[in-house]
């Protein structure tokens, strides 16, 4: 493109009126309409007046209706810009004499450009709102910073409180102002208030990460995160992050909370064999759970004021491979009060939470029941688990719940499946296919590419709470007698086990997506089935080589005797 300056000839220093170029741009031949090249200033002289944006604009304006008009364009006019001087001997349209010597970029002097070029640069900086009515919130610990489109109020950035009473009138003004959208950070815990607030109020409400914010960077302000927000908001620029409904939150908060109580209790159960272990009481060397029915009662005993060794040893449960004479010997140590006092108080805790947890389950058995979709026929039932197991029939509840038995899966216990159906819930028509469901989980490698090398290709670290628990379930297929086994297994000699266990992980994420939206049962197919299968492959593929080198495979012939 020729970037010309149309401009009245400057005198040189002998008065003839010839054109002189300006410094440091390339000399060229005269021309009949006296074209030259403009330097633009890049600051203010001394003596020159600065003209104004508004003088400027209604020049500009003044020359675009003359040259509309077909009028003379003998005063110059210019705006400044960065232009590309054209190749050599291409030619001006509008000075068609006019040839350039040189290509060079240049700070150059654009004539004023005509109507179709100046609706192309307005195209081209226009913004187009995907949602124009969409707000942003800054949540905070004592105050929400909201920010609006600034067409639909006087003032779009307000403060609001934390208190419910805030939290609704920030409710009646975005509804003033017709906001249909509003997108919020998940800071903490602080943003779960507006959003059940929002969301009751019949607004839509994105929760976004706020990593996301970072690869589109603004500035660091309260005011300027609530406007950034609304800004990235409205131009389409940000995700939702996925919350299940109403429904599904209520069983994962009652869930959640059991598995926080049983934590704490585990972390009693902790204080109370560091209390044997001072008193040197071994209970752990003849024992191999000091909760199960002989250490409870034998703890129970103590705690009571048992102090003979021969009596409490009584309670051993005829299951215990530990003789009689070893829990004697086990039992005999310093009775000390100091310690005596902490293993009852640890003792008084474990029982208080699991009051709390028979609560728990009532909650969950409660939830469940009236979520439940029907009978489900289960198959054999899983071996007994310890006392993490809940006080009703969970696999019936959530198999009813889910439609489909998921502890069929090999590696999923009860305990699994109820983690994984609280969290997801039993629909998964949110996503679009099994691969983005296991993208979601972060169980699929993010593969970097540029010039068609592979830069990187791993798994991205998650807290999902998801994989975390399809994780673990991969790593108890190590002595699975079964065809998941036998897969992670092979996958433990291929790759590694931290490789085959991501592996082994996304195949179960898979396999609990088929079951849940399609309805299907799971079938084992079994350790040998799955070894032919690979063997019958590994035949195949030979037989495939051999054919490409010219041979042919046939099975051996066994040797005689």
């Amino acid at each position: 493109m020729l970037a010309l300056s149309h401009a009245s000839p400057r005198a040189n220093s002998s008065g003839n009126g010839a054109a002189v170029a300006p410094r440091g741009l390339p000399t060229r031949p005269q021309c009949p309409e006296k074209c030259s090249y403009q330097r633009p200033r890049r600051a203010r002289a001394a003596g020159v007046r600065k003209e104004t944006p508004d003088a400027l604009q209604q020049e500009r304006q003044r020359r675009h209706d003359r040259h509309v008009t077909g009028a003379s364009l003998s005063e110059p006019v210019y705006q400044l810009g960065w232009g590309i001087v054209g190749e050599i001997g291409e030619r001006s349209s509008a000075h068609p004499v006019c040839e350039i010597e040189s290509i060079s970029t240049l700070p150059v002097a654009l004539p004023f450009i005509n109507d179709d070029g100046e609706q192309a640069m307005a195209a081209r900086k226009q913004e187009v709102a995907v949602f124009p009515n969409a707000a942003g919130i800054d949540v905070g610990a004592t105050s929400h910073w909201v920010a609006v489109p600034p067409h639909t109020a006087d003032d779009p950035v307000r403060k609001f409180g934390p208190m419910t009473t805030d939290l609704n009138a920030l409710a009646d003004w975005l509804l003033a102002c017709d906001v249909d959208t509003v997108a919020l950070e998940s800071t903490g815990v602080y943003w779960i208030p507006v959003y059940e607030v929002l969301e009751q109020r019949g607004l839509k409400v994105w929760l976004v990460d706020a990593r996301q914010m970072k690869y589109v960077p603004g500035r660091k302000s309260d005011v300027q995160d609530c406007q950034w927000l609304q800004k990235l908001m409205s131009l389409g620029l940000l995700r939702a992050a996925w919350r299940p409904d109403g429904e599904v939150c209520v069983v994962r908060a009652v869930a959640r909370q059991r598995e926080v109580l049983l934590t704490e209790q585990a972390s009693w159960v902790q204080r109370m064999q560091k209390a044997l272990v001072q008193m040197n009481l071994q209970l752990t060397e003849v024992l191999t759970d000091v909760m199960g029915v002989t250490g409870q009662a034998i703890i129970r005993a103590i705690v009571a004021g048992e102090r003979d060794a021969v009596v409490l040893a009584q309670h051993r449960n005829r299951r215990v491979k530990a003789s009689k004479d070893d829990v004697i010997k086990a039992l005999s140590g310093n009775w000390r009060e100091e310690h005596l006092f902490v293993l009852g108080q640890a003792l008084a805790m474990y029982d208080d939470i699991g009051r709390h947890l028979a609560d728990c389950d009532a909650k969950l058995r409660a939830l469940l029941s009236e979520r439940s979709r029907g009978g489900v026929e289960l198959g054999k039932p899983p071996r007994a688990g310890s006392r993490t197991r809940a006080i009703f029939d969970l696999r019936q509840t959530l198999a009813d719940w889910a439609g489909v038995d998921l502890t069929r899966i090999n590696g999923l216990d009860v305990t699994s499946v109820m983690k994984i159906l609280s969290e997801l819930g039993p629909d998964l028509s949110r996503f679009a296919n099994v691969k983005h469901f296991c993208s979601w989980l972060g169980l699929c490698p993010a593969t970097k590419i540029s010039g068609g090398k592979v830069i990187s290709a791993s798994t991205k670290r998650s807290a999902n709470r998801v994989r975390q628990t399809l994780k673990l379930a991969a790593m108890s297929l190590s002595r699975s007698q079964s065809a998941l086994g036998a897969f992670y297994r092979r996958l433990c000699t291929r790759m590694g086990k931290t490789s085959a266990n991501t592996a082994a992980a996304h195949k179960l994420a898979r396999l609990v997506y088929f079951m849940l939206t399609r309805g299907e049962a799971f079938v084992d197919q079994g350790q040998q089935r799955y070894e032919e299968q690979q063997r019958e492959r590994s035949v195949a593929a030979l037989k495939r080589r051999a054919a490409a080198l010219g041979f042919q495979v046939a099975p051996a012939t066994p040797a005689a005797a």
